[in-house]
């Protein structure tokens, strides 16, 4: 007995022990998990702080190299001039992308506002068809009704020999006049509920342009994009301020300081004349169709032409005499106009 005893009290000890070590290797292996996430995350973060001190560096490398060329008298002016160039370019930018931006919030409300009006007819018909249809009701239990009260005065008014002959006849049809009566009621009230819940539908959303839609936005887009191009195509403004975004600064060389100067004024009142013209409405949609007119697709749920189906740019001035030069604004990418084109 006390054999048997010492045996099962040495079972328990070892099965603690085994627990014990069991725990102390998972913890263990937890542990290693932990420190390879750790190292790994550490490894990360130091590759990040590589590439932000590569940018620091870099900047702090265009930083030197901008404030070398305004210390140099040759330079400084060239500097002014290449950044109003990118001014004009970037302000190009932000109206054709404003332009883009209303144009398709426009065809948008005007498509929605079709969808509001149909769906708002559709359910006054069907609004007009209920109550129609209650008003019918109403009228058919009011019969009932009437005709319930006359059946009625019929068996109260009855002498004894009649009620035994015909007055079982007459109170079976009054139950059957009731019956119909409270089914008319109930039918009323399922009439209702269909047109409570008619009048708390909510209206559709905004479905979205469908592709003739986005084509016509991007026909007008592109007629915009030739609008501010042909404006600044003179003196190679537009060529020269689309340089400009692409190159880095002290890579193009303006001229002295009266060439500078002479192109910034140049500038400055080819935008202003810009921004003061206002009736070119009818000659960016005469533009756009002309532009529909050449233009192909690659498919049949492509918006955005082929390229080189629209490689004229068209000018047109207030008399309507339309000349063309060859010109693609999407494959050079004018003015950001691949990323305002709808698609």
């Amino acid at each position: 007995m006390v054999s048997l005893t010492g045996l099962f009290k040495s079972d328990t000890g070892e099965t603690g022990d085994s627990e014990k070590l069991l725990d102390l290797y998972w913890n263990r292996a937890e542990l290693k998990k932990e420190f390879a996430a750790l190292r790994t995350e550490k490894y990360q973060l130091q590759d990040r702080i590589k590439q932000q001190e590569g940018s620091a560096a870099r900047v702090q490398q265009k930083m030197d190299h901008l404030e070398s060329l305004l210390q140099d008298p040759e330079w400084v002016h060239n500097v002014v001039a290449f950044y109003q160039l990118r001014r004009l370019d970037i302000h190009c930018n932000v109206k054709l992308e404003r332009f883009a931006e209303q144009l398709k919030q426009q065809r948008e409300q005007r498509l929605h506002n079709r969808v509001l009006v149909s769906w708002n007819e559709k359910c006054s018909e069907e609004a007009d068809l209920i109550e129609s249809q209650i008003g019918e009701q109403r009228m058919q239990v009011q019969l009932l009704e009437d005709q319930l009260e006359t059946e009625r005065h019929k068996l109260m008014t009855m002498n004894i020999f009649a009620k035994l002959f015909r007055g079982r006849r007459l109170a079976t049809g009054i139950d059957e006049i009731l019956a119909r009566i409270e089914i008319g009621h109930q039918q009323e009230h399922e009439m209702l509920l269909a047109l409570d819940n008619l009048q708390d539908q909510a209206p559709p959303d905004n479905a979205g342009l469908d592709i003739a839609e986005k084509r016509s936005i991007n026909f007008m887009i592109l007629s915009f994009a030739q609008h501010l191009y042909l404006h600044f195509a003179d003196d190679n403004l537009a060529a020269m301020a689309k340089e400009a975004t692409e190159k880095s600064v002290g890579a193009v060389n303006y001229g002295n300081k009266y060439d500078c100067d002479m192109l910034m004024e140049l500038l400055e009142k080819r935008w202003d004349s810009m921004e003061k013209a206002t009736s070119y409405t009818e000659i960016l949609q005469k533009r756009a169709q002309m532009i529909a007119e050449h233009a192909s697709f690659g498919g049949e749920d492509n918006a955005v032409p082929v390229t080189t189906s629209v490689d004229t740019t068209y000018s047109i001035d207030d008399n309507g005499v339309v000349r063309e030069r060859d010109m693609n604004l999407i494959r050079e990418n004018y003015f950001g106009i691949a990323k305002v084109l709808s698609r």
